[in-house]
This record gives structure tokens, C-alpha cells and sequence, in this order.
């Protein structure tokens, strides 16, 4: 396909590395992910019936 033709295209195109396997299962920050997970612990959502 040339440019002009992927740039007509309704249909995204993607290709996807296979060296990004070796990282499937691994955490690769945990020290972001244990924070991360602390701060959705401790968030306090709005109340939805107060909005309407």
C-alpha cells in the first residue's frame, strides 16, 4: 500500500512487536503499581445521585 492509500483507509493498521512477549506477566514498576493501587484504595468517588 502506498501513503496516500493508508492515509484513505477507514481500517487502522497495526503491527504488533513480538519482542513485547517477553515482557507479558511482568511488573515491570512496582513501586508506581504499589502506589497506584494505594491511591485507588484511598479515592473517594463522587456521589452520582447528588449530580442529577
Amino acid at each position: 500500500m502506498k501513503v496516500d492509500e493508508l492515509n484513505k483507509s477507514k481500517i487502522p493498521l497495526v503491527k504488533i512487536n513480538k519482542k513485547l512477549e517477553e515482557f507479558r506477566g511482568k511488573i515491570l514498576f512496582p513501586k508506581k503499581l504499589a502506589l497506584a493501587n494505594e491511591m485507588l484504595l484511598n479515592a473517594k468517588l463522587p456521589n452520582l445521585e447528588n449530580m442529577k
